[in-house]
C-alpha cells in the first residue's frame, strides 16, 4: 500500500473558503480517478502565526497506481488548485509506504 501524503499550510484569511473547497470539491475530484481506496485530511496540532497546517491523505494498492495518478490527474487537479489560491497556500508531497498496520 502507498500513502500519498499532501501538506498543506494555508494562509487564514482564506482558510474557510479552501476548507470547504478541499472537502466538497478537491478531495471528491481526487477520490473520482478510481485509483485511490480511501482519504483523510488532518489538520497539523502546531502553533503558527501565519495560518493553518494541514496534511490530506491518500491510499492506493501500489507505486504503478500513484504513478498513473501523478501523470494522467495530478496536473490538472494541481492547475485548479493554484488557479483558485495560487501565492496563498504552500504545499509539499510525500510518497509513503506502508510497512506494518495494526
Amino acid at each position: 500500500m502507498i500513502v500519498y501524503n499532501v501538506t498543506i499550510s494555508v494562509e487564514a484569511d482564506i482558510h474557510d473558503d479552501w476548507f470547504r473547497w478541499m472537502r466538497d470539491e478537491h478531495i471528491p475530484d481526487v477520490m473520482a480517478t478510481g485509483l485511490f481506496l480511501d482519504s483523510r485530511m488532518v489538520r497539523v496540532l502546531a502553533e503558527e502565526d501565519a495560518g493553518l497546517t494541514y496534511a490530506v491523505q491518500y491510499t492506493c494498492a501500489d507505486r504503478t497506481t500513484y504513478e498513473r495518478y501523478r501523470h494522467e490527474f495530478a496536473p490538472a487537479l494541481q492547475a485548479k488548485t493554484q488557479a483558485r489560491y495560487g501565492g496563498r497556500f504552500v504545499a509539499f508531497r510525500t510518497l509513503l509506504e506502508v510497512v506494518h498496520t495494526a
